[in-house]
């Protein structure tokens, strides 16, 4: 990718214009997508800029000015071209041929200190050929929930982009599902991939298997290279996907996080999780728990997350068809559930403070616990942060003294799965020496942060911000979120 046609001295003083952009996607020729041009906007507030991730880039924060985001991700000066994926997807188990990135383009891509390739794609940034009618915006609210939601679960250990910037554009929009007018900002996220499994999809539905494969070869070579050089690397990056996509859905999973719209268009061929809209994170725990106002049906609900994503993979076997023979496909996804079975009982058993139990005892407690949150719907993430604030080595006295200083302890005999839960947590804990139990602690503190985005924090901090254009209590959660 190179910089716009008419240079700007200011812009090679950029720190954000002078990276390594590498023009990867654009390489691939204009099959693929459409060169769009951003959105001129008639104010730019910078309201967010991740310093966490500057380093990451090879940059220095202090060297790095709220302007320099502001030229960059605001005004867009300084790079050509913007591109416009184009994709498909089924939405809610429905196809649709007339997608594509309508509110938003890849900004670059971006070669970063880990050697890794980076795209930068933003929401918000005005029309493209996809925009179907719709303004092409991000409303302000939209962006805070965004940065919160990818955050969080950056915190948790959720593979996830993040948001590089949020610009307030000065523009009101008008939306169905906020009091409006309502003020508009513009996103950029940083993402391991912009390719989706809709652009995939898209090329099937076109009869287009060549462009298909020049596709799939791009993604093996630069986000699977390990596979380059194998003789069935088709089938083994299928094969991995699956691995991928069933790690990441057990993360949102025992993260307490309902995506709310796993549509094949928002799946990342990477595995990688991103584009929060109307995501919840749950307060107690509720398999059938439905983030979307849309979903009438519940079909992207909480406890339906694995499967969908299975299906989506079963879908994308469909493009891949002409490349890959479908009894290696079908065994890669017959992998799935136990893919996603392994990273939920691992990542469940770190939230209850153990890297490793053996499995009759890990799957008793595991049940158990699922089985107390369910009957006492004591809030999910609260009664995990409760063991981490309260743990204690005493809790190896008796059953009686685990979590015994905490208020969400049933009181006596109500509870025969907790009282049952408590014996076997007692149990477990003594088979530990007692020099392993600062381990526990630790593990505990570390799996289960202070601090979750619930409905009503974010709603919390909206309102001072919407009243009285006061950010202080966003700015407080995000240090608290990003710290450890």
């Amino acid at each position: 990718m190179t910089l716009a046609e008419t240079p700007n001295h200011d812009n090679f003083s950029n720190p954000l214009l002078t990276l390594n952009y590498k023009p990867a996607l654009e390489s691939l020729g204009d099959d693929y997508y459409d060169e769009v041009a951003a959105e001129e906007f008639p104010q730019h507030i910078l309201r967010w800029r991740n310093d966490a991730l500057l380093s990451h880039l090879g940059l220095n924060a202090q060297a790095v000015t709220d302007e320099h985001f502001i030229t960059a991700f605001g005004k867009f000066q300084g790079r050509k071209p913007l591109l416009a994926l184009r994709y498909h997807g089924y939405q809610f188990g429905t196809y649709n041929p007339h997608l594509g990135d309508g509110r938003g383009f890849l900004y670059g891509q971006v070669r970063a200190s880990d050697g890794e390739l980076y795209d930068f794609g933003t929401k918000g940034s005005g029309r493209t050929p996809y925009s179907r009618g719709g303004d092409g915006m991000l409303t302000l609210k939209g962006g805070v929930r965004e940065v919160l939601a990818a955050e969080a679960l950056y915190r948790m250990g959720v593979r996830t982009s993040r948001c590089l910037s949020m610009i307030e554009t000065g523009l009101s929009l008008w939306r169905g599902d906020e009091p409006s007018p309502t003020r508009s900002s513009v996103m950029v996220r940083m993402s391991n991939s912009h390719i989706r499994f809709g652009n995939f999809e898209r090329l099937h539905y076109l009869q287009r298997p060549d462009l298909t494969k020049k596709l799939l070869d791009h993604v093996i070579e630069y986000y699977y290279l390990h596979l380059v050089t194998e003789k069935d690397k088709y089938a083994l990056f299928y094969a991995e996907l699956v691995k991928r996509v069933g790690k990441l859905v057990a993360q949102w999973m025992a993260a307490g996080f309902c995506h709310g719209v796993l549509n094949t268009d928002n799946m990342a061929i990477t595995g990688e999780s991103f584009d929060y809209g109307p995501y919840a994170f749950i307060s107690t725990y509720d398999p059938y728990f439905t983030a979307a106002y849309f979903d009438y049906y519940g079909r992207y609900c909480y406890g339906h997350q694995p499967s969908i994503c299975q299906w989506n993979l079963e879908m994308l076997q469909e493009p891949f068809k002409a490349i890959i023979d479908p009894t290696d496909m079908a065994a890669g996804l017959a992998n799935f559930n136990d893919y996603y079975g392994a990273e939920y009982r691992c990542l469940m058993l770190k939230k209850l403070g153990f890297v490793k139990l053996s499995h009759p005892e890990a799957d008793e407690l595991l049940e158990l616990t699922i089985a107390f949150l369910k009957e006492s719907q004591v809030g999910y993430h609260l009664f995990f942060s409760e063991m981490a604030r309260t743990f204690s080595a005493k809790w190896r006295d008796e059953p009686a003294c685990v979590l015994n200083s905490s208020d969400i302890v049933p009181t006596a005999d109500k509870s025969a799965i907790f009282d049952n839960w408590c014996i076997l947590y007692h149990k477990i804990l003594n088979d530990f020496a007692v020099d392993q139990m600062n381990t526990i602690a630790q593990t505990l503190a570390d799996h289960n942060p202070k601090t979750v985005p619930l409905r009503p924090v974010i709603e919390s901090i909206w309102k001072p911000i919407a009243e009285e254009d006061n950010w202080q209590s966003f700015v407080e959660i995000i240090d608290q979120i990003q710290s450890k």
